[in-house]
């Protein structure tokens, strides 16, 4: 597209902190060190986790790039960026999580596909930009609109860059409309990133943000939206990203028996330590994250010294100075939540994580409940393992 365009190879990337853990070079896709991640409420632009599935697109000319907004529409519009930036702006913390998160502890159990990632494929970001709610309103969609005259009741976003799994087309993903023109939804057309304008890596010039919802719905690098009767065809909403039972396997699975999944689940990981830590008796400081989909807060988070059998209740927190209630006008509805507690570690033992959020939903405790085939959404109980070294002294 004029202005924008998506690079033939990987000669074009740009640069990285060198800290990240690499899970995949081309296309490129890391997250940061698990201590890094919940050392700030806001994550540092540079150790929000990198996700991508082609090469980087390229800004050539951004007086040119524009975003088409068509389908049944009576007003099909094209958006420049001066547009866009004449639009109210909304300032919108929420954190983004891919649904592969935790997908290497899923592979554990029973071989799975797709990117292997720790636990820290989620940042939590203060997102920059104008409500997609007001900018539909523009091409004739009122607020809380359900369907259109003509029939539209899906939104989908379509990107610049190549996927191979679009057979070299752009990525693509749709939301409901009734999602979309919802300005309490906070969907996004955001241009700005913790401050700054965005970055290449998390979709410069122009990219949607629809919090509470995997990020793999999140779209980068805009080139179009299109008002359509059914959801999403792209390759990532059909045949990617469902949640199939564990009797599902490669050759009997039906992608067609799932929907394509938008909220996720409450989850937890500890990052202060690593999956087998060795270290002296005594106190430990056990700091992680929690956070659940659909701007539902987290009402606890329990932590256990003795891999599951009693528990104690982690204090949890946003911003510095303010406490946090889940549901609270106070606290950010869309974002994780950080949580911290001291325990007594004299022995081996396993330290385990797990959260709670305000509707009572609570992570599962066995990841072979919930494997699937596509290592998916793994909120299983967080468990890490501490060894300890007595002195001979």
């Amino acid at each position: 597209m004029p202005g924008l365009r998506a690079p033939s190879d990987y000669s074009e990337e740009p640069s990285r902190h060198p800290a990240l853990k690499i899970n995949a070079k081309a296309p490129f896709n890391a997250e940061p060190p698990r201590q890094a991640l919940v050392s700030s409420y806001v994550t540092p632009t540079e150790f929000f986790y990198k996700r991508s599935h082609g090469p980087i697109p390229v800004v050539d000319d951004i007086e040119r790039y524009s975003v088409s907004i068509k389908g049944l529409i009576e007003k099909p519009k094209e958006f420049f960026m001066k547009d866009i930036l004449s639009l109210p702006k909304y300032n919108v913390t929420a954190t983004l999580q891919c649904a592969g998160n935790r997908r290497t502890a899923m592979s554990k159990t029973r071989t799975v596909r797709g990117v292997g990632w720790d636990v820290c494929a989620l940042g939590n970001a203060i997102w920059g930009g104008a409500k997609l709610a007001d900018v539909l309103e523009l091409v004739g969609i009122p607020k809380y609109t359900n369907t259109t005259p003509a029939g539209g009741k899906f939104v989908e976003f379509v990107s610049v860059d190549r996927c191979k799994e679009e057979n070299g087309g752009p990525y693509k993903a749709s939301i409901p409309l009734s999602q979309a023109t919802n300005p309490e939804a906070d969907v996004l057309l955001a241009y700005e990133m913790n401050g700054e304008i965005l970055n290449r890596d998390h979709g410069y010039p122009l990219r949607v943000v629809v919090p509470g919802v995997i990020g793999a719905r999140s779209v980068k690098w805009l080139d179009s939206i299109n008002i359509d009767s059914q959801d999403c065809k792209g390759f990532f909403v059909q045949k990617d990203y469902k949640m199939f039972p564990p009797t599902v396997n490669w050759d009997n699975i039906d992608w067609s028996t799932r929907r394509p999944q938008m909220d996720f689940p409450v989850q937890s990981a500890i990052c202060s330590l690593e999956d087998v830590n060795v270290g002296r008796h005594g106190k430990i400081t056990v700091k992680g994250y929690a956070v659940s989909g659909g701007g539902r807060g987290i009402e606890r988070v329990d932590i256990s010294t003795d891999g599951g059998k009693t528990w104690k209740e982690a204090s949890r927190y946003q911003k510095p100075g303010i406490q946090y209630v889940a549901d609270d006008e106070k606290s950010d509805k869309w974002a994780w939540v950080l949580f911290e507690a001291d325990v007594d570690v004299q022995s081996n033992t396993e330290i385990v994580a797990k959260a709670v959020d305000i509707a009572a939903n609570v992570q599962p405790e066995k990841v072979e409940d919930i494997w699937n085939l596509r290592g998916i959404l793994n909120t299983s109980w967080h468990r890490v393992h501490v060894q300890v070294r007595h002195s001979s002294m």
